[in-house]
């Protein structure tokens, strides 16, 4: 008896202890949300690119505030467009391109952690087909998602954390859907920064920024799916 009391005494208090860890992150969240929007204007590719740079450990230091911008609704593109600056178009493109996976995980393993089960959002009657679709095609509806451009990164990461969808599933649709605007960003970025500084060499990386651009734009008008 002694010890289905302990067991019953102990459930009530991992469970308060649950609550209370998700809404402690989801106020830090809302903060960190408020913070970046209040600061928006100080969030500059070049001005990022330079404060990137100094480190000594660059890449990591990106990959950690990538995360950071995923989970406050900065946009990716303000990111690669840093990428560009700081490491060039090749190097660019491939920490850019981590930075927009590793920080779609953290946000999409942030909405199943907080979530966890108290919200089915496959069952409502509005967005529930629409998630619903997404987990069954897996990752090839997440690439088409991810290269509509009028879908926030962040918005996308949280609401497909709370649907059925395998992570690696999720991961590779993203970093697919996400790539020609990631190489856009990183192009521009670098013909920016090539322009400003007044070398030569920035034609080149501004033509195939454009031009990934318009694939980012092209390919979801051809594949538009069917209405529900």
């Amino acid at each position: 008896m002694s010890i289905r009391r302990g067991r019953a005494a102990a459930q009530p208090r991992g469970c308060s202890f649950r609550l209370v860890s998700r809404a402690a992150f989801l106020m830090l969240v809302a903060a960190g949300i408020c913070a970046a929007w209040y600061c928006r204007a100080e969030l500059e590719p070049a001005a990022l690119a330079a404060a990137i740079a100094q480190h000594p450990f660059a890449p990591l230091v990106f990959l950690g505030l990538h995360i950071l911008a995923s989970l406050l609704f900065v946009p990716r593109t303000v990111l690669a467009a840093a990428a560009g600056i700081a490491f060039g178009v090749a190097w660019g493109v491939v920490w850019a391109a981590a930075g927009s996976v590793v920080g779609a995980l953290a946000g999409f393993w942030l909405a199943r952690y907080l979530n966890s089960g108290f919200f089915d959002v496959e069952r409502t009657r509005r967005l529930g087909p629409a998630f619903e679709r997404i987990a069954r095609g897996g990752w090839r509806a997440v690439a088409l998602l991810r290269l509509i451009p009028v879908v926030p990164h962040s918005l996308a990461n949280y609401g497909l954390g709370l649907t059925r969808l395998p992570a690696v599933a999720y991961a590779a649709g993203s970093l697919l859907g996400q790539l020609p605007m990631t190489v856009a960003c990183v192009e521009l970025g670098a013909a920016g920064e090539r322009l400003a500084a007044g070398a030569a060499g920035w034609l080149l990386p501004s033509m195939v920024g454009a031009a990934a651009l318009g694939l980012s734009w092209l390919v979801p008008a051809l594949f538009r799916p069917r209405p529900l």
